[in-house]
């Protein structure tokens, strides 16, 4: 990208963990505990992609403490990094659509990324993207498939980007599988498992079994790879949905009534190309797997299809450590590598949960500096709004099923998917 396009101006909504590392308790005891949103921010606002940022929060008491717990993690670690950002809301104020004020503040070209509770991510996301803000999103894009296809119809409209937050795509091992899985032939069978200990029912006790699942939030990593895997090769046409419950609900946990602990979704796949092949994908997560593993978050797949197999475990990348006092732990710098550089400098470039993030910017000033359309990203496998929206199907499927007791059938009619 030529040096002259413009530096872009970015809101990050959302002040928990995946942006800044601090918690309603304290820093994250999870493996992100500076974050990786904000980090990667301030570090492409070094390497001149960026110039202004805002943050966006409910709570505006909490500034003081994640400000501190920035300067002090960040700040202290990595040599020239600016840490300024606009502050919303002010004052200390406690406002849920403080997010309204904060991108009305934002010119059309700037860009947001939305790291909010799932039941939040449409409202704020179709509020930003009409008033012509590109937008990059978490996952899950949204919880129901008419708001993800509002969201496709809104960023095409306003000529924005919209990309969801899968960071999967980027992982060089599961990039790499996607590409050997092309040539295998027809699809036959896909399972895949992701987890998280017990302790993360704490940290995320203030929604969790209200406002969102646990496939929701974990399952739509591996549901959007093998929906990516299988682009152009097959399509969902049917989803049944099984969950276990009784930890979440017990001490200590004690989330609400309805919180279930582990979720499958079994899906059905239809093949474009033969009519006789038809492929079967089983998702599980969980939120109730135990302490002191050593690893954060339990993820493993396997891929069958017509001339062969891929089996992929991603908690374990024959990175290991063991300490006195703690265990043993298994590591994951691929994701965000945290350890600085020999001169000092954040060195965390080439993650996969940094490349995430930086794809999407690179994208918004492209079409900020006319080199690009929107829409031209929809062509590259890219997780453009458009090109993750079977993601969201299946899951808000899922949900349908667990609800109603009863298969979900998945349907394309005229240009949109609709649920059945």
């Amino acid at each position: 990208m030529p040096a002259e396009s413009p530096k872009l101006n970015v809101l990050m909504c959302g002040t928990g963990e995946y942006t800044t590392g601090w918690t309603g308790s304290g820093a994250s005891k999870s493996d992100k505990k500076i974050g990786v949103v904000g980090l990667t921010l301030f570090d492409l606002r070094r390497l001149g992609k960026i110039d202004k940022l805002g943050m966006v929060g409910v709570n505006g008491k909490k500034f003081p403490d994640i400000r501190q717990h920035l300067a002090q993690n960040i700040g202290q670690v990595y040599k020239d990094m600016d840490l300024t950002f606009d502050e919303f809301p002010k004052d200390g104020k406690v406002d849920a659509e403080a997010y309204k004020e904060a991108i009305d503040k934002l010119q059309p070209g700037d860009a947001v990324i939305i790291f909010t509770p799932d039941n939040t991510h449409y409202n704020i996301a179709i509020y930003a993207i009409e008033r012509g803000i590109h937008v990059l999103v978490t996952k899950p894009a949204t919880q129901l498939l008419s708001h993800h296809n509002e969201l496709i119809a809104a960023a095409e409209k306003h000529k924005v980007v919209c990309f969801v937050e899968h960071h999967k795509r980027f992982d060089p091992v599961y990039s790499d599988a996607k590409a050997r899985a092309q040539t295998l032939g027809e699809f036959n069978f896909f399972n895949a498992w992701m987890s998280q200990p017990k302790s993360q029912l704490e940290t995320f006790r203030a929604w969790a079994g209200k406002d969102s699942d646990i496939s929701y939030y974990l399952s739509s990593h591996h549901i959007d790879i093998c929906c990516w895997i299988l682009q152009d090769l097959a399509i969902p046409t049917r989803v049944v949905a099984s969950a276990a419950t009784g930890i979440a609900t017990s001490d200590p946990y004690n989330c609400v009534p309805e919180t279930e602990d582990t979720i499958t979704l079994l899906v059905d796949w239809q093949s474009i190309k033969s009519p006789k092949h038809r492929g079967s994908g089983v998702y599980t997560a969980s939120w109730t797997a135990p302490l002191k593993a050593g690893i954060h978050t339990g993820q493993h797949w396997y891929y069958m299809a017509e001339k062969g197999d891929i089996n992929i475990d991603q908690a374990h990348r024959g990175y290991d450590a063991t300490v006195d006092d703690t265990g043993k732990a298994w590591y994951n710098p691929f994701y965000m590598k945290y350890s600085p550089s020999e001169t000092g400098h954040f060195d965390g470039q080439r993650g996969y949960g940094y490349i995430s993030i930086e794809k999407f910017i690179d994208a918004a000033r492209s079409v900020n500096a006319g080199e690009s359309a929107a829409s031209e990203f929809d062509k590259h496998g890219l997780p453009t709004i458009r090109n993750t929206v079977l993601t969201t199907a299946i899951l808000n499927a899922g949900r349908i099923s667990l609800d109603e007791k009863r298969p979900v059938g998945i349907k394309k009619h005229g240009d949109q998917w609709v649920l059945e």
